[in-house]
C-alpha cells in the first residue's frame, strides 16, 4: 500500500469508532456519572480516548527519545492498523488539539508531603477487593446497585460482577473458597515497556477465562485437562508458535494436539495454522465437536466469549525492602469478546475508518457504552472497569473514564486482537509453563526477552527512551542505566539481560512517593482530568499541540 494510505491510517488511530453490526449498541443508555451522583449523558472531554502520553514532547534540550514505537508500530495480520508513522506526526482531530488531561499540570508536592510513609504503607496493604472472610466486597455491593450506577434503571446491575478470588493453585487456576474453579486462570507476562513497568507507579496482573464449552470434555463435564489444552491452543494461535502442556492423553480429548498423526500422550500443542494450504487446528473436548460458527478459530484471534480480568494495583514495600504487588487495587478492568470478526471483517473495519477519517478529519469518534455495561469497540470487545472511590472502595468507572480504554484497545499497531498482555506471556519453558500469578512468583529472574533483531526488549526501550516512560520523567531509572552525560552504564545493562527487575522495580522511596501521589488523585476523584500520578508536572507534557505537528522523531522503530 502507498504512503498516503498509511498516513490516513495513522491519522485515524487516535481512536476508532463504534462498529455497526455484531457489537450491541449500548449508546441508548449513555447516562453516566462524571462524579458519583452527578449524571451526564455525554462526556465533557470527548477526546478522552486519546491517552495523555500522546500529548508529550519526545524532543527537548535533552535530545530526542522515542517512546511512541511501543504502541504505534508495524502490525501483524489480522491487525490491519499499521500505524508506525504515528511516531513521526501527531495526527489529532482539530477538536483534540487541546490537552484536557489537566492533572498533568497540577503540582501535588504539598499534598504528597503531608502523607507519612507509615500511613501510605498501611493504606496500600489493605485490600479493597476482598474482606477478611474472603467475601468479594464489590460483588456484594453490586447486589443492591445504587441508582447512579444503574444506567438502564432496571434495579439491577447488568455489568460484570467480580468473581475472581485470587487464590491460585499450582497450575495458575483461581480457586473458590469451597475448592472449586472460578474459570479464571492467571498467566505471567512481560509488562509493556513504559507506563506498565512498576517503576512508573503501578503493578498489575491479568487473568483469562474461556467460555464453559471450552472447559468441558466430550461428555459435557468440566475437565481441567480439556481446559488446559484449549488454553494452550489459544496460546499457540495468539503467539503463533507451539505451546507446552502438561502430559495429557489425547484420546480423552478427541484431538491430535501435537500433530504427530496419532492419538496418544502429548506434552505440547503444535501450531499448525495455514488454512489456504489445508492446515488447520481443532479445539479439545466438546468445543471440538462444534461447527466453526459456534466455536470459531483463527490465528491471532481469541475465541468468541473470551474474558480478561486486569487489576492495577499500588506498590507494596515488603519487609525485606523489596517492592511488590500491593493488596489494594487502583482499578479492576474487565473485557469480554462479544462478537467474532473474521480477517475480512477486520480489514473492512480498518479501511472504513480510514475513509471516514479522510472524509471527516475533524470528527471525533463516537464510542457506544455506559457506566453499567461498559464501552464497545469495533474489534468485537466490550470493556468495563472499576476504579478507587475517595473512601478507598471500588466503584464503577463512568462513561468518560471508560473512554480511555478505547484509545489503546480499539486499534494500535502493537495489539493482538485489541489486547496487549497474552501475546506477551512469558516462555512456557519456565515455572508452571508461565501459568502463574505474581503472588506465586515475582518477575525477578526473568531474562530480558529478545526482539527480532536480537536485542533485549527493555534494553532497546531504554536506549531509545532513557527516561523510562512517555513523560520522560523517571530520573531514577535514567540514572540507574546512564551517567549524567548520557553514557550507558554497561554493568546495569548486563544485569538487565538476566533480570528485568533491574529496570522494572523502583526504589522503596520512589514506590512510596508514587503511591502517595496516586492517593492524592483518589481523594480528588477527578480521574476525568487524568489518572497518571505525578508529584510535580512532567516537563514533557504539552498544553496544546498543532495540526499534523511533527514529533521530532526522524526514524520509525519496530516494537517487535
Amino acid at each position: 500500500m502507498n504512503n498516503l494510505f498509511w498516513l490516513m491510517v495513522a491519522a485515524m488511530l487516535a481512536g476508532c469508532g463504534a462498529d455497526s453490526g455484531q457489537v450491541p449498541d449500548e449508546s441508548a443508555a449513555d447516562d453516566t456519572a462524571l462524579k458519583p451522583g452527578h449524571e451526564l449523558t455525554v462526556a465533557q472531554n470527548k477526546a478522552a480516548y486519546i491517552p495523555a502520553q500522546c500529548y508529550t514532547r519526545p524532543d527537548d534540550e535533552r535530545g530526542t527519545s522515542n517512546p511512541c514505537y511501543v504502541c504505534h508500530t508495524d502490525s501483524q495480520e489480522p491487525n490491519y492498523l499499521n500505524d508506525a508513522e504515528n511516531q513521526l506526526i501527531l495526527a489529532f482531530p482539530e477538536d483534540a488539539l487541546t490537552n484536557n488531561w489537566d492533572n498533568l499540570f497540577v503540582d501535588h508536592s504539598e499534598s504528597v508531603a503531608a502523607i507519612s510513609d507509615q500511613t501510605i504503607d498501611a493504606y496500600v496493604g489493605q485490600s479493597n477487593y476482598q474482606g477478611p472472610d474472603n467475601q468479594l466486597t464489590l460483588a456484594a455491593e453490586l447486589q443492591s446497585v445504587p441508582d447512579r450506577w444503574d444506567a438502564n434503571q432496571n434495579g439491577q446491575w447488568d455489568g460484570y460482577v467480580p468473581d475472581a478470588f485470587y487464590q491460585f493453585d499450582d497450575a495458575g487456576f483461581d480457586r473458590t473458597p469451597d475448592g472449586g474453579f472460578s474459570g479464571w486462570r492467571s498467566f505471567a507476562y512481560f509488562p509493556v515497556p513504559g507506563a506498565f513497568m512498576p517503576t512508573n507507579g503501578s503493578t498489575d496482573d491479568v487473568l483469562i477465562r474461556l467460555p464453559d464449552i471450552y472447559r468441558q470434555n466430550l461428555a459435557g463435564q468440566f475437565d481441567t485437562a480439556v481446559y488446559r489444552a484449549n488454553l494452550a491452543i489459544v496460546q499457540a494461535l495468539i503467539k503463533r508458535s507451539d505451546a507446552a502442556l502438561a502430559p495429557v492423553d489425547e484420546r480423552a480429548l478427541g484431538v491430535d494436539l501435537d500433530g504427530n498423526g496419532t492419538l496418544g500422550m502429548a506434552n505440547r500443542v503444535m501450531y499448525n495454522w495455514a488454512p489456504l494450504d489445508g492446515r488447520t487446528m481443532q479445539w479439545a473436548g466438546l468445543a471440538g465437536k462444534l461447527d466453526k460458527q459456534q466455536a470459531p478459530m483463527a490465528a491471532g484471534l481469541f475465541p468468541l466469549g473470551t474474558e480478561f480480568l486486569h487489576s492495577v494495583r499500588y506498590l507494596q514495600v515488603n519487609p525485606d525492602s523489596t517492592v511488590g504487588m500491593a493488596p489494594r487495587m487502583k482499578e479492576l478492568r474487565y473485557a469480554v469478546k462479544t462478537a467474532w470478526k473474521t480477517y475480512y471483517n477486520l480489514q473492512t473495519n480498518a479501511e472504513r475508518d480510514v475513509k471516514e477519517r479522510h472524509d471527516y478529519p475533524d470528527r471525533l469518534k463516537h464510542v457506544p457504552g455506559n457506566i453499567e455495561t461498559g464501552i464497545s469497540t469495533n474489534l468485537g470487545w466490550r470493556y468495563q472497569g472499576f476504579i478507587e472511590a475517595d473512601n478507598g472502595s471500588l466503584r464503577p468507572q463512568n462513561y468518560e473514564e471508560l473512554l480511555t480504554c478505547n484509545g489503546c484497545h480499539s486499534g494500535v499497531g502493537v495489539t493482538t486482537d485489541g489486547t496487549f498482555a497474552f501475546a506477551r506471556k512469558v516462555p512456557d519453558t519456565g515455572f508452571q509453563h508461565g501459568w502463574y500469578h505474581w503472588q506465586q512468583k515475582t518477575l525477578s529472574g526473568l531474562a530480558d526477552p529478545s526482539r527480532a533483531d536480537g536485542e533485549g526488549e527493555y534494553a532497546f526501550y531504554l536506549r531509545h527512551n532513557p527516561w523510562g516512560n512517555a513523560f520522560r520523567s523517571n530520573q531514577e531509572l535514567h540514572d540507574r542505566f546512564f551517567t549524567a552525560d548520557g553514557s550507558t552504564r554497561p554493568q546495569a545493562f548486563d544485569a538487565l539481560s538476566a533480570d528485568i527487575a533491574v529496570a522494572l522495580q523502583p526504589s522503596v522511596e520512589r514506590a512510596r512517593t508514587l503511591n502517595k501521589a496516586y492517593r492524592v488523585l483518589v481523594r480528588e476523584q477527578l480521574f476525568v482530568d487524568g489518572r497518571d500520578a505525578f508529584v510535580s508536572p512532567p516537563a514533557a507534557a504539552q498544553h496544546q499541540v498543532k495540526l499534523e505537528q511533527p514529533t521530532g522523531i526522524k526514524t520509525t522503530l519496530s516494537a517487535r
